[in-house]
């Protein structure tokens, strides 16, 4: 039973970050093998913004998940483990007609996923396609009054009506001088039913991405979507091409991070956990971790053993996650991280 204290908290603490988009069920294939939706499967809690939400939470972040779920049991769950989480979800929807999505995933023998694929619909999509703008507007008072970011991934600009609602808080949050965080997370089935997991952005959503990617503070990409969208993994390039010269970080898997934060750049290699179960949920986890070392510096980084130290941070975060099967459940705390960190070499990677 969760008590009444935490519920109101969740719905009244005014956040630091607002995450704005997709919460889902990652159902889980057994590792190295087909997932078979009769029995081995698992399902798990995810969805990038609502696993960033999350992973700030545990880290003693104040956050908030604008998004939408369905009047299911997924709905329930997710929405009983936000406020556990003293996530805020005074924004957070419901669908009476849509369900939440469930998206399958496979996992091979290093634990790497790939996506195949949703279950569920009844035929009308899912809930998450279909935040509404109004309902947003009404409680952004409340949200905007002592954030510093909103955070968001490239998914809900699948869907006209969640685009919609994508557009109208960036317009406000830029209004508010909320700084604007990109991680892409391009996922192609979320655009073309039929399309190849390892498929590229076609000319419609690069001409749909590009001007969120244009007003963000800090975008967030693996390699193969910084060369789709850059046909580059230079960060300072990247950062000079677009209008408001963000920061970029460029994640490659178990290989070196390349990063510009503020006039600082470098790579660095990523720490390594001696078990990986899953990696779902790990990028999400790292950007969490550079947000939260982000909030720390309210004006331009000092030095670059500043900005290693974000990256640091958040590289460990990101190696905890993939411990455990699932994206959102067993993220780590602040304790988890340092100590963590300090177990690896003293900290240096």
């Amino acid at each position: 039973m969760i008590s009444n204290t935490i519920i109101d908290s969740a719905f009244i603490r005014s956040p630091k970050v607002i995450c704005l988009g997709e919460a889902l069920i990652d159902r889980l294939g057994p590792i190295g093998e087909i997932l078979d939706q009769q029995n081995g499967f698992q399902d798990c809690l995810g969805g990038a913004p609502a696993n960033v939400a999350c992973a700030l939470s545990q880290l003693g972040v104040k956050a908030s998940l604008v998004g939408r779920l369905g009047n299911d049991a997924i709905g329930e769950r997710f929405r009983d483990f936000l406020i556990e989480r003293q996530v805020n979800i005074v924004a957070l929807q419901e669908d009476k007609d849509r369900p939440t999505r469930i998206v399958l995933v496979e996992r091979d023998l290093k634990g790497e996923r790939s996506f195949g694929g949703f279950k569920g619909d009844k035929g009308y999509g899912f809930a998450d396609q279909y935040i509404e703008s109004k309902e947003v507007s009404d409680h952004w008072p409340l949200l905007s009054l002592d954030a510093k970011w909103l955070l968001l991934g490239t998914i809900p600009l699948a869907s006209k009506s969640s685009s919609e609602a994508v557009f109208f808080i960036l317009e406000n949050a830029i209004k508010s001088g909320i700084k604007v965080v990109i991680d892409v997370n391009w996922r192609p089935t979320f655009w073309r039913s039929n399309a190849s997991p390892h498929q590229g952005p076609d000319k419609i959503a690069l001409s749909t991405i590009r001007p969120v990617l244009e007003i963000a503070s800090l975008i967030k990409l693996a390699k193969e979507e910084a060369l789709w969208f850059f046909d580059s993994e230079d960060p300072r390039y990247i950062s000079q091409s677009l209008p408001q010269n963000p920061d970029i970080v460029i994640t490659d898997g178990a290989h070196p991070i390349k990063w510009l934060l503020g006039d600082f750049s470098g790579e660095m290699e990523i720490f390594r956990p001696s078990i990986v179960v899953d990696t779902t949920g790990a990028g999400d986890a790292f950007t969490a971790g550079v947000i939260f070392q982000l909030l720390k510096y309210p004006k331009q980084l000092e030095s670059k053993d500043q900005a290693k130290k974000i990256i640091r941070f958040a590289s460990a975060c990101g190696a905890l996650v993939c411990t455990s099967p699932g994206a959102i459940e067993f993220q780590p705390n602040f304790a988890q991280v340092e100590t963590f960190i300090h177990s690896h070499n003293g900290g240096k990677i």
